[in-house]
């Protein structure tokens, strides 16, 4: 199939190019910047103008078009420009789509849609699945809601088939060796305080699984996806400790339904895409980073005792996160629902 992945020079984009190019799919990336993609046939183009998006798309002439091209981070510039840019490239790029016949187009929201973050905010519900209602709270998140609304639009007007998907908190390949993430700091400290990681609710999504993703669902039935959203994450949450231990600390917004996000259970759940499209994350953070792999097997792996409890009245210690990284993950080991990938895509 001949995808066109717009914004194939950002973060999401460049791992989505390269994926799809090596599963076999002939790639054209359209972005600003040309990134310097293996096997990813790259165009500079301003994607807000309209009539250079309509003569790449004549040229191109794709079946499928994957659209990421956005203002990825939210507060990275003012508000309006981030909603007025947003919404202007998703709109441009999915009218030529749908005025050029393009039979796939797959759009990139987010998951803060749904509203967290601000003191208000409560779930009606955990894990967040896809019928939850959505609260945006910044420009950021209205300008995703209205590509969600401009997706349904041409969904219902359009020929071929229209959606959109939610990816989680990306992390790039070259973020799992020690690069700083797009708030600054490494998935390493991310997981050492907890603080980091509750701001998005502990969800996160290694770029190259939302890759396979997006080939999962140029490969479904148009049924299955037309018109239709996924939230695309980790089967497991970013964090050392059970969600259920942290949140009274670090995300008090979930209240005492995350008392059931018992082990390695995330807040946000993608299991629409498992049972529509058969997709399934590969990779976590116990599969990537360097300190989460054991060495080697051990016949037996023993914890060390639980501390004794203080006095009621005694003032807690602190929380040794950082500390204890290298000890839980070498206790626990790799969990098992994961599976690294015998040809990881750098």
């Amino acid at each position: 199939m001949r995808v066109l992945v717009t914004g194939s020079a950002g973060r999401l984009g460049r791992s989505t190019a390269i994926g799809l190019a090596r599963i076999g799919h002939e790639v054209i990336g359209a972005d600003r910047e040309i990134a310097g993609l293996d096997g990813v046939d790259e165009r500079g183009i301003d994607l807000v103008d309209e009539a250079s998006v309509a003569r790449l798309l004549a040229e191109v002439r794709p079946d499928a078009v994957v659209h990421l091209a956005a203002i990825a981070v939210p507060f990275s510039a003012p508000e309006r420009h981030i909603l007025v840019t947003n919404t202007t490239l998703a709109h441009t790029v999915l009218a030529a789509a749908a005025n050029a016949g393009v039979e796939r187009v797959l759009a990139a929201s987010s998951p803060t849609v749904i509203g967290y973050g601000t003191p208000s905010w409560r779930p009606s519900y955990l894990p967040l699945d896809e019928a939850h209602p959505v609260a945006p709270s910044n420009a950021y998140a209205v300008s995703k809601v209205m590509i969600e609304e401009l997706v349904r639009t041409f969904a219902r007007t359009a020929p071929g088939a229209f959606g959109f998907y939610r990816p989680c908190y990306v992390v790039s390949p070259e973020e799992w060796s020690g690069a700083p993430t797009q708030q600054g700091h490494t998935m390493a400290e991310r997981l050492a305080d907890p603080a980091l990681a509750a701001v998005s609710l502990f969800n996160y999504v290694d770029a190259r699984d939302a890759a396979d993703f997006a080939n999962a669902w140029l490969a479904a039935p148009a049924s299955a996806v037309d018109g239709e959203g996924f939230f695309v994450g980790a089967a497991d949450a970013l964090a050392v400790e059970p969600v259920a231990d942290l949140w009274r600390e670090f995300a008090p917004a979930l209240g005492e339904a995350a008392d059931a996000l018992t082990g390695t259970r995330p807040v946000f759940t993608s299991a629409k895409a498992a049972e529509r499209l058969g997709w399934r994350p590969r990779r976590s953070w116990r599969t990537e980073l360097s300190f989460a792999r054991p060495a080697a097997p051990t016949p037996l792996r023993t914890c060390p005792p639980a501390p004794p409890r203080p006095h009621p009245r005694a003032p807690p210690p602190p929380r040794p996160h950082t500390c204890r990284i290298q000890e839980i993950a070498r206790c626990s080991g790799p969990n098992p629902a994961f599976r690294p990938d015998p040809a990881p895509i750098s």
